[in-house]
């Protein structure tokens, strides 16, 4: 075990001039001094770049790439990876920050348990236990299906062995999506440790993608229908006994959000859900009545 092993902290950034400098200086003001910073633009069309830049010439610490074409959310965090030399990787947006003191534990809560493949932090007290504590796969899925969600944290919130990202595949470009099915994925493979608040900070402001979970309940569906899709999956770790009622509360969930989309928005919003879904309305009402 490395006692300082070097942290790539990732920021991809598209049209971000307005939070860019605040989240570059978060960085710096970090305790734990071993990390390196890599700044990816997606063809920005403000100042984004030129602010990264100047933070740049500045520290040698800080590396900016810029793409040759927009490629995207997920594909230019994978892009962002790939300059990577740390053990770990740590996402940080251009419109987030970290706290000073959030590198430092990071780490010291990933180096106490050294056959984990990532942590997840920004999660509720537990009421059993004090943070950091080790799940084992099949206990990280039956936490999130049947005690607390963790699988739906963004990865701001996350640390990653950058060996176990790459073994998993990265991300997979599922828009809304990729780091729900990521932390599935790597839940299949390694145990996860689980962290506290206080870690990172998040922004909200009306530029955000995650806006559309607030208009369109079709986005938020999006994510129990992969659900079912993962709890499907072979390499699951769940027992077959907790693997078939996980899906079944969640296609219950489904029947939920099904008729929410009918109360609050309309009838032809939830038969576009429930198509995407391949069952019927009178299905999901089953499953939600059952």
């Amino acid at each position: 075990m490395k006692a300082n092993p070097l942290v790539s902290v990732l920021m991809t950034v598209y049209n971000r001039e307005k939070y860019i400098a605040e989240a570059i200086q978060s960085v710096i003001n970090s305790t734990y001094q071993n990390w390196e910073l890599i700044i990816v633009d997606d063809r920005s069309k403000d100042n984004s770049v030129a602010i990264a830049k100047s933070f740049e010439e500045k520290d040698e610490r800080i590396k900016v790439y810029i793409n040759e074409v927009n490629l995207g959310d997920y594909p230019n965090r994978n892009k962002a990876a790939s300059y990577a030399k740390g053990k770990y990787i740590k996402y940080v947006d251009a419109d987030d920050m970290i706290y000073p003191y959030g590198l430092e534990q990071l780490v010291f809560y990933m180096e106490q348990f050294p056959e984990s493949g990532y942590g997840l932090c920004s999660l509720e007290q537990d009421k059993a236990q004090i943070y950091p504590f080790l799940l084992s796969q099949e206990q990280a899925y039956k936490r999130h299906y049947f005690v607390q969600q963790i699988f739906h944290k963004a990865p701001l919130s996350a640390i990653i062995k950058k060996e176990a990202f790459e073994a998993v595949g990265k991300f997979t470009g599922k828009q809304h999506l990729g780091d729900f099915e990521l932390w599935h994925l790597l839940s299949q493979k390694y145990p996860v440790v689980l962290m506290p608040h206080g870690i990172v900070w998040y922004r909200e402001h009306d530029d955000q993608q995650m806006n559309d979970n607030r208009t369109d309940p079709y986005v938020p569906f999006k994510y129990i229908l992969l659900a079912e899709e993962l709890l499907q999956v072979t390499d699951c770790p769940l027992s077959e006994t907790d693997r078939l009622l996980a899906v079944e509360n969640v296609k219950k969930q489904q029947g939920t959000a099904v008729i929410s989309a009918i109360k609050h928005h309309s009838l032809a919003k939830a038969k576009e859900m429930a198509k995407a879904s391949g069952k019927s309305l009178v299905e999901h009402l089953k499953y939600k009545l059952s």
